[in-house]
């Protein structure tokens, strides 16, 4: 075959012209970059933000123009936030608050619920969050500035819950480890999930804040198989690297959790019970989960990805995912959109608590105090006469 017509080449449409565009099989938008263009990332496509009035669609010209496309790069853009505590008031998390010093994320896992947030900065939920990632590098001293507020009440902080404190470039920023030391400087309660065993580097600052009650870390282990796990989260620390990470925290006295989430219909959900061994037999003392959820751009990029990976399956795991959210992609009704309802995500359910029950896990709830916090002094502040 003459290679000229193995190339693709992107171009701009308007939306409401979307439909003379390329098309896929299915009839949605054929928007796949080439592969050695997306090497090492999740997303097979970089279709542009919802919001946005046109649309970038690759297709092939015939003119060998893949060469003119460079490699998706990873680019820190630096953002002058006024704020770093986030609130919310969702019944179905147990946190009112948390801290994301990065927005998007380079471990790429295809199935994360934030992708859609960059859509808001104009980007594509795609490529672009695996690759165009913001950087908050004030993070510390907005955090010091709105824990030393006059009006300021403690409750737990949790960290990862949008994007990993622990990303690559977490190794040059090192702002969770800052604001880490904020929060243990304070005495004020913090709860971190990860996919990364970098959590180790702050072994230091966890151990000493666990001690007093002050911190609790979950890892992230949605797969034991590492080709899974490379193709579903491909910067992400390996399995074996995560329950490592998850003995080394345990014998430093830090309660640790294992998450086995998402759960995704015919791809992972024969390891629940693996997985939660694995766990506990390397220390975890708490464990959850989740369902796969596909709010906004999520829909379409799981799909791609499922064409990808696993393409003899897709039309079954689309089926088990709309019966878990009453016949749609995704259902936001609180109580209901972290686990499903109906049959599948019933027994789902019930083989999580079956084999935590068998393991020990989640017979305690280790809940992190207040009582020890203070405000932490600012630059020409007054010191409390009655601090610890």
């Amino acid at each position: 075959m003459d290679d000229r017509f193995d190339t693709e080449r992107e171009y701009e449409i308007d939306r409401s012209e979307a439909e003379f565009a390329p098309e896929s099989a299915d009839g949605l938008l054929s928007t796949t970059v080439g592969s050695d263009r997306r090497r090492g990332r999740g997303a097979v496509s970089n279709t542009s933000g919802r919001f946005e009035p046109s649309a970038r669609i690759p297709f092939d010209d015939g003119w060998q123009s893949l060469d003119e496309l460079p490699p998706f790069k990873t680019v820190e853009r630096e953002e002058r936030a006024r704020k770093i505590i986030s609130r919310n008031q969702s019944p179905d998390l147990g946190f009112d608050r948390s801290i994301n010093p990065y927005r998007g994320c380079e471990h790429g896992c295809i199935y994360c619920f934030a992708r859609p947030t960059h859509a808001y900065h104009g980007m594509s939920a795609g490529l672009d969050f695996e690759s165009q990632l913001f950087v908050k590098p004030d993070a510390p001293e907005l955090l010091r500035k709105e824990l030393a507020a006059a009006n300021y009440t403690p409750r737990t902080i949790a960290m990862g819950t949008n994007t990993d404190p622990y990303q690559p470039i977490e190794r040059k920023w090192k702002l969770t480890r800052r604001i880490l030391e904020v929060l243990r400087d304070a005495n004020h309660p913090v709860g971190i999930v990860t996919k990364s065993i970098l959590v180790l580097r702050d072994l230091d600052i966890l151990s000493e804040m666990a001690s007093k009650g002050l911190a609790k870390v979950a890892l992230s282990v949605t797969t034991l198989d590492p080709k899974l796990a490379r193709a579903m989260e491909p910067r992400a620390s390996t399995p074996a690297k995560r329950l490592e990470a998850i003995r080394a925290l345990s014998r430093a006295g830090v309660p640790t959790a294992i998450m086995t989430a998402p759960i995704v219909p015919a791809i992972n959900d024969s390891e629940i019970e693996r997985l939660l061994d694995a766990g506990a037999a390397n220390g975890a003392v708490e464990a959850g989960f989740v369902m796969l959820k596909m709010p906004f751009e999520i829909k379409d990029l799981f799909r791609e990805w499922l064409r990808e990976h696993f393409p003899d399956k897709e039309k079954h795991v689309i089926s088990l995912i709309r019966d878990i959210h009453g016949g749609k992609d995704y259902d936001s009704t609180w109580g209901v959109r972290q686990t499903g309802t109906g049959p599948y995500a019933w027994s789902i359910g019930r083989r999580f608590e079956l084999a935590c029950n068998k393991l020990g896990l989640n017979r305690r709830s280790y809940r992190l105090t207040t009582a020890l916090f203070r405000k932490p002094v600012l630059r020409g502040g007054q010191m409390d006469l009655f601090a610890a």
